[in-house]
């Protein structure tokens, strides 16, 4: 029975002879276990198959899950607790933290990159991705990045592009981008601060923020803070590269 349940998913993933790459994506839980559309479709688009991860702090199920996946994107929303993973007073700014949510992105993180599988983190993906190795976060960068001049959480619509970021020469999301120089959009308070060891700030907002983190030594793992799959699932291909790589 095993067995046969075993090639009918592996049937279902499968086209023209060819398995397509299984990417799971991050859930959070209100009344049901989901996450926004945008990412499934970018998913789509780059041709994996998206499959969504329902929040667990199980470590079994956990590592079932990361058995059957080929790659990995962690979700934008809450605000990560300070007080619990970096060791800072809550800011009077703090938004809703979720602890339940918090400890199952921790684990699926860290699990997912001790087997070797591609993470992308995106806005609070990043920031727990930063967190989960040590990194701390700006709890409210309105009122603790001095000077800055940037919206950083824009009313525009998620495939617009509201403000620049510069990455730097020969990172790896330079690489997949083709420029030094992009414009992206931006819905968040909450960003890195201190980058965890073993990663390196790949890409800052103009008034210095930290709007990318690659892993060194392992090219598999990066985070960013704006939110590609905006873009890609709207039709605009200019990030459809940062989940094309999941699948190489």
């Amino acid at each position: 029975m095993k067995r046969f349940l075993l090639l009918v998913v592996v049937a279902l993933f499968t086209v023209g002879g060819y398995a397509q790459k299984i990417v799971g994506v991050s859930a959070t839980e209100t009344d049901a276990a989901s996450a926004p559309l945008t990412y499934v479709n970018a998913i789509k688009k780059a041709g994996g198959v998206p499959l969504v991860i329902p929040m667990t702090t199980d470590e079994k199920q956990l590592e079932a899950v990361l058995n059957v996946i080929d790659a990995l994107v962690m979700t934008g929303g809450e605000d990560v607790d300070p007080l619990k993973y970096f060791g800072e007073q809550p800011h009077p700014n703090l938004g809703t933290v979720v602890p339940y949510r918090d400890e199952f992105d921790y684990k699926l993180i860290r699990m997912a990159v001790a087997k070797g599988i591609p993470v992308l983190g995106i806005c609070r993906g990043e920031q727990m991705l930063n967190v989960a190795f040590g990194g701390t976060l700006i709890q409210d960068i309105p009122t603790q990045v001095k000077g800055t001049y940037v919206k950083h959480s824009q009313k525009a619509p998620r495939n617009y592009a509201t403000h620049t970021i510069t990455i730097e020469k020969g990172s790896k999301l330079n690489k997949i981008l083709g420029v030094t120089e992009i414009n992206v959009n931006s819905y968040h308070h909450q960003a890195v601060k201190d980058v965890a060891p073993g990663f390196k700030a790949t890409a800052y907002s103009k008034d210095g923020v930290i709007e990318a983190i690659e892993m060194i030594g392992n090219p598999k793992v990066m985070g960013v803070q704006f939110h590609p799959e905006g873009f890609v699932s709207a039709g605009d291909d200019t990030f459809i590269g940062l989940f094309k790589q999941l699948l190489e």
